[in-house]
């Protein structure tokens, strides 16, 4: 039927990890004409780094798609396969998501009594938070909802 490749996503990861590596090499560069280490990254190592973290994001994304969704789509619908092993996973996972949102809400009570608390600590705390409510969704689509791929007549009434 139709193909769920993941060539497009191994050369998206393998061109932003490229990237990244020549925003790496401009650094080095201009290291070596400076005669020391700039503190702050230039514009073309900026621009670097945020092309390669697109593509590698890119990437990501088609390779998670490939996995959660099979290689090919065939008409019909999937049992969801569950089992004891992604329960545990969801536990756990599940676990870390209660525990880093305790560490949020004890850093913001912290830095409201106490003091400022960095910015770059409270940002990380929400990237990962966000991260494993991610592989929470991940998990649970992958082995607890049932696939189904419809299949219309290509001169059907959806406008597409």
């Amino acid at each position: 039927m139709y193909r769920n490749d993941t060539v497009l996503p191994f050369f998206g990861i393998l061109f932003g990890v490229a990237l990244w590596y020549m925003a790496y090499l401009d650094g080095l560069h201009i290291a070596r004409l400076a005669g020391h280490q700039p503190e702050e990254l230039s514009v073309g190592q900026l621009g670097l780094i945020t092309f390669g973290i697109v593509f590698f994001l890119w990437g990501a994304i088609g390779y998670i798609s490939a996995w959660l969704e099979g290689g090919e789509l065939r008409p019909g619908r999937e049992a969801a396969e569950g089992g004891a092993a992604p329960m545990v996973v969801v536990f756990v996972l599940a676990l870390l998501l209660v525990g880093l949102s305790g560490l949020f809400v004890s850093a913001i009570l912290y830095g409201l009594t106490e003091g400022p608390v960095k910015s770059s600590f409270l940002g990380q705390l929400s990237a990962a938070i966000l991260l494993v409510m991610t592989l929470l969704l991940v998990v649970y689509k992958k082995f607890f909802v049932d696939d189904e791929v419809l299949v219309e007549d290509e001169h059907s009434e959806v406008p597409w």
